[in-house]
């Protein structure tokens, strides 16, 4: 009985140590991740330090980035840049992503980002800005455009998950939030998963679009940090919250809109709901990207980018002496947006 007890505690002491290495080289592997990606400048706002990439001149315009993801995502995919060359672009690493802390005792729904964003760029100079969005980051656009209509000259929505039915795989991805074990498992074990899974993820978000080497090679260290796991997964806790509460309604958005998605991506229907959406918001433009997966931005930045010239275009009339207010109609955004144009009307 006494080696059985003896055994016991030898077992539990070197899985103990093992647990403890597999942590601190999470950690030191998160620090390298993060160091090697590059620099932009810190805004503080709210006892925040929230990281912004900006660069170009114009009309300013917010990048919003997915779950999972960080402002680097819109520069490997070519938008950035592009749009640099238009307007004043502003990339953020939203609170828990990138180099954004996500402090606890604060709630972080997309309407909280909303507001946090809305300050940032308002500590700026910046009154008058652009949205764009990418999946989660669709949420905090539409919230911008609820809350902030009068500085929000107009949304464009990237494969948003507008209408989220519960979901088991939500509930799933919302545990390790939780404290203490979720906390364990987050410094642990559930990074060493996130990477030895990373081929299967990126094929989800991408296919059948052809995965972006770019994307993949930088993310995978990024979005297995132990700190970005804890957004991760609030985040989807988030959406399931969503999902279990009463119906969304868009129909109150008063901006241009202009709504992309890929028929074929894999996570949730975003056709579907970008359909649902598109006849939901009075007007908005809507361009569903053929043969294309979630990460529409990435296998097809000219549909983005070609999207925001229209939503730009589209405030641009707003403001002429025969048009004091915005009176969207449904019409072109591009060459891409004629493929949808016959079904739209």
């Amino acid at each position: 009985m006494a080696f059985d007890r003896d055994g016991s505690k030898l077992a539990a002491g070197l899985l103990v140590a093992i647990l403890a290495a597999l942590a601190g080289y999470n950690a030191v592997r998160a620090k390298r991740a993060i160091a090697s990606r590059a620099h932009g400048r810190v805004i503080e706002i709210a006892s925040l330090r929230l990281h912004v990439i900006e660069a170009g001149t114009g009309m300013p315009l917010l990048l919003l980035h997915g779950n999972g993801s960080m402002a680097d995502d819109f520069r490997s995919s070519g938008i950035f840049d592009e749009l640099a060359k238009t307007y004043r672009v502003f990339a953020f690493d939203r609170p828990g992503f990138g180099r954004t802390p996500r402090p606890r005792g604060r709630r972080w729904s997309a309407r909280d980002q909303a507001d946090l964003i809305h300050a940032a760029v308002g500590r700026m100079g910046i009154e008058k800005y652009l949205v764009l969005g990418h999946s989660w980051g669709a949420w905090i656009a539409l919230e911008s455009a609820r809350r902030h209509s009068p500085s929000v000259a107009g949304i464009v929505l990237v494969s948003g998950y507008y209408y989220p039915p519960p979901r088991l795989d939500l509930a799933l991805a919302a545990l390790p939030a939780l404290p203490v074990i979720g906390t364990a498992f987050r410094h642990t074990l559930l990074p060493l998963l996130v990477r030895i899974t990373w081929p299967w993820a990126m094929e989800k978000i991408f296919r059948p679009g052809v995965i972006a080497s770019d994307f993949s090679a930088f993310a995978k260290d990024i979005a297995s940090r132990p700190s970005q796991l804890r957004a991760i997964c609030s985040e989807s806790a988030l959406m399931l919250a969503a999902a279990l509460s009463r119906k969304a309604s868009y129909k109150d958005i008063a901006v241009p809109t202009g709504i992309l998605a890929g028929s074929e991506d894999r996570l949730f229907d975003a056709e579907g709901d970008a359909r649902r959406l598109h006849a939901e918001i009075g007007g908005a433009f809507l361009d569903v990207i053929p043969g294309t997966g979630h990460m529409v931005h990435q296998s097809a930045p000219q549909a983005v980018v070609g999207m925001v010239h229209a939503i730009a275009g589209s405030h641009a009339l707003s403001q002429g002496p025969r048009r004091p207010r915005f009176k969207p109609r449904a019409g072109k955004a591009g060459s891409a947006s004629q493929r949808v144009q016959a079904g739209d009307k």
